[in-house]
């Protein structure tokens, strides 16, 4: 595994004191009727209706390639840790309490005077044992590396068995592009040989910083590029990717030594110290057959080349500003931002990346009510009733196959707020004597170490995949389980002094979009136990195909910048979800209002009908203003449609909608029956 991986890898640990009861926080209201803009039409373009004032009311500043509500909330959140960090150090704890923990690293994050004095010293002594291996030392360099650095040409990992999620098991993965994806190396246009050349100087400036002179800086950008491009060449399409059944291909620990012979793979699981499993998974065949190559063709000058920047690379946000320049003249690049992140902001993250779990503790004792909990948890059942609703009904799917639907749904687990049992970090050492970098390289070999202690257990179920302040959610298919982060339990999401309407297209939409996560081109792969089991009759599966490709073919019609086009294969599965979730949201919502005796077609909300409230506030959610390179940057890495298209080729496949707003034929948000997808 990755050390760079494991060093962003939310770490969570456990405190051992409380604070002062919650706090009244400033109430801000889900949906704001007067930023509506009359002028553009809800049946001409919908998103711009709801969301023009707001994106001019909230202009973007040089920090950010994009902003939108999830940023507003983000920004509220930070605040509000930073309260929290800055008040621990305030205590002067004790060395080795988890609050010592959480101040060192901030404050560490925080000391630029340190950093810059020691440039890169606290890396030097790693680049000189790479330089001073011997030819006969290399395949013991090679082992090095994946135990404690980097995940060089491809990984060894370990996760849930997808056959099998109770239990553990070995994969066996390619990986190793710096910039993410394939097409970056392999296509020639204007934007992507830009990009490459802005790598290319990242690389050249960082290694300079490092101390190499501009000769070997430029040799070792070229190795890498070579490298990288050669894996590229070997890497699945970002629409490959989402194949889960084809990336699960077991086979024994003696095909894969005789598929791959000069990949030390054995002695990489015994480096980790556990047992060498009888069988491991391999995800990309091909991939891994151009890493097995690529070990033997490659010089050894090639390969310490790459392991050189895996560490400079790895180690860069940690060590003096200018290596944090370099990164942000990369980025410029990449997303357009014009500004850097302030420090503090950094210096956050990092604490919440190693330390979320034990923040977020503190985090909903001040901010997070236990009647929202409750609130949610009832909202839930109500989206996952009405999922059933539309199950049964489905006219493309037999019985046989909604009788395993329904039994999926009715065994979605739901974690919401918190998790009921908090993380134990207190075999994490941190050291204020020792270089932010060598403590941040500590902490994520610590947390491979306690991954490791897993191997030959039953597997975790309480784990949460996001700390408690996290403005998100999740559904997670191993575990067949859908989470909801107190973070995310603010307006305009939820809010339990807005209406029903408010709170069923804000976070009644996110539940729905979760719980459809199960049942997407993706999730459809599991059954109730999370296991990745065929539950489908060949017939249904066709039909479900077919609706998914229709999907598909609307956002891919979608040109998001002069020339450049939606991929509405690689965002299916978000793309279902949205639908889903607005579709469910909808149901759920009618439920509700009529055991609450509510006509809602008499009800007035501020002016509106509840179902003009519901989709505008759904509409409001995806608020943002976005640079162009930005735009281009997500096209190609994110498997989430930009929000735009998130509200307006969402409902022009929603029936309601229409009816709610009077569109017809003619208007642009109208699609033909005949056109329009409906999956769940």
């Amino acid at each position: 595994m990755s050390i760079k991986t494991k060093m962003t890898t939310a770490m969570c640990l456990a405190l051992g004191f409380g604070l002062a009861p919650a706090v009244a926080q400033e109430h801000t209201k889900s949906l704001d009727v007067n930023g509506i803009d009359n002028s553009i039409s809800p049946k001409t373009d919908f998103y711009h209706h709801v969301n023009t004032k707001w994106q001019k009311d909230h202009p973007l500043t040089a920090e950010y390639s994009r902003y939108g509500q999830f940023n507003i909330l983000n920004d509220s959140s930070n605040n509000r840790i930073q309260r929290i960090v800055t008040g621990l150090a305030a205590t002067n704890p004790k060395p080795g309490t988890n609050a010592f923990k959480i101040a060192t690293i901030y404050e560490q994050g925080m000391d630029s005077v340190r950093r810059n004095r020691e440039g890169a010293a606290p890396i030097k002594a790693k680049l000189a044992k790479i330089e001073n291996t011997k030819p006969e030392e290399m395949g013991d360099l090679f082992r090095y590396m994946h135990r404690y650095e980097s995940s060089p040409l491809f990984g060894v990992s370990m996760m849930e068995d997808l056959g099998n999620s109770q239990v553990y098991a070995m994969y066996v993965s390619g990986g190793g592009l710096g910039l993410g994806d394939r097409d970056y190396y392999l296509l020639n246009d204007k934007r992507n040989k830009e990009v490459r050349n802005a790598y290319i100087k990242l690389i050249e400036t960082q290694m300079g910083l490092a101390g190499y002179s501009k000769k070997d800086a430029k040799r070792i950008a070229k190795n890498v590029l070579k490298v990288e491009t050669l894996i590229a060449d070997s890497t699945w399409t970002r629409e490959e990717s989402r194949n889960l059944p084809a990336m699960y291909n077991p086979r024994t620990m003696e095909q894969i030594e005789a598929m791959y012979p000069n990949l030390p793979i054995r002695a990489m699981i015994e480096d980790m110290g556990i047992s060498v499993p009888e069988m491991a998974i391999v995800t990309e065949i091909n991939t891994v057959k151009q890493a097995d190559n690529l070990m033997k063709s490659l010089a050894d000058r090639e390969k310490k080349d790459l392991y050189l920047w895996d560490i400079v690379s790895g180690a860069a946000r940690y060590l003096s500003d200018d290596f944090a320049d370099a990164s942000f003249e990369f980025s410029k690049v990449m997303s357009g931002v014009q500004q850097q992140r302030p420090r503090w902001k950094k210096s956050l993250g990092t604490v919440e990346g190693v330390m979320g779990e034990g923040i977020g503790e503190l985090y909903v004792e001040k901010y997070f009510p236990e009647s929202s909990k409750v609130y949610m948890e009832g909202l839930v059942e109500n989206l996952r009733k009405a999922l059933g609703k539309h199950i049964m009904h489905l006219p493309w799917m037999t019985d046989d196959t909604k009788y395993e639907a329904l039994k999926k749904l009715n065994a979605i687990t739901v974690k919401i707020g918190y998790p009921d049992k908090w993380k134990d970090y207190s075999l994490l050492q941190i050291d204020p004597n020792l270089s932010y970098y060598e403590n941040m390289h500590n902490a994520g070999l610590w947390a491979f170490d306690r991954q490791l202690e897993k191997w030959g257990k039953p597997v975790d179920r309480t784990e949460w995949g996001m700390t408690p302040q996290t403005i998100n959610a999740y559904y997670n298919p191993m575990n067949n389980e859908i989470v909801f982060p107190a973070g995310i339990l603010q307006a305009p999401f939820f809010d339990p002094e807005s209406s029903d309407a408010e709170n069923y297209g804000g976070i009644g939409v996110v539940i729905g979009h979760e719980l459809t996560h199960g049942f997407d081109d993706q999730g459809c792969n599991f059954d109730a136990d999370g296991n990745m089991v065929n539950w489908w009759t060949a017939e249904d599966k066709e039909a479900f195909d077919k609706l998914t490709q229709g999907l598909a073919d609307q956002y891919s019609a979608v040109e998001v910048l002069p020339g450049l086009m939606a991929n509405g294969q690689y965002t299916l599965g978000e793309n279902i979800a949205d639908q889903g979730g607005l579709r469910v949201a909808y149901t759920a919502f009618l439920d509700s209002q009529k055991k609450k005796g509510v006509d809602i077609t008499t009800e007035k909300i501020d002016g509106l009908d509840p179902l003009q409230v519901f989709y505008l506030n759904f509409a409001n959610l995806w608020a943002t203003n976005i640079r162009d390179e930005e735009i281009r940057n997500l096209t190609t890495g994110d498997v989430h449609s930009l929000g735009i298209n998130r509200v307006n080729v969402s409902l022009k496949n929603i029936e309601p909608f229409m009816k709610a707003f009077s569109v017809t034929e003619g208007d642009a948000m109208f699609l033909p029956e005949s056109e329009r997808v409906i999956i769940w």
